[in-house]
């Protein structure tokens, strides 16, 4: 036992989860804040970053742990591909 409270990630998770519902909402009422697609990506990876704590505290086995790993990589992955844009090319007078 690692004397870390597993219910202090299911905590996290709560927060995690309250604000994304905060941000989405913000967005929908004003129209600012975050593009939800990157959004949900990045608050993704890290929603299973926890959940793969979770799992580690509560000992749960190593492919349990890895599947959760590749889930948040592959959120991960979906974050960069939402931010990843050209360089806008400048306009050079001839």
């Amino acid at each position: 036992m690692t004397g870390v409270d597993p219910h202090l990630v299911d905590f996290a998770l709560a927060v995690l989860a309250f604000e994304a519902l905060a941000l989405l909402g913000w967005r929908a009422v004003t129209g600012g804040g975050p593009a939800p697609v990157a959004l949900l990506a990045n608050l993704g990876a890290g929603a299973a970053l926890l959940v793969v704590a979770r799992a580690a505290l509560a000992g749960v086995g190593a492919a349990w742990i890895a599947a959760g790993l590749a889930v948040a990589l592959a959120a991960h992955f979906a974050d960069l591909a939402a931010r990843w844009r050209a360089p806008p090319v400048p306009n050079r007078p001839r």
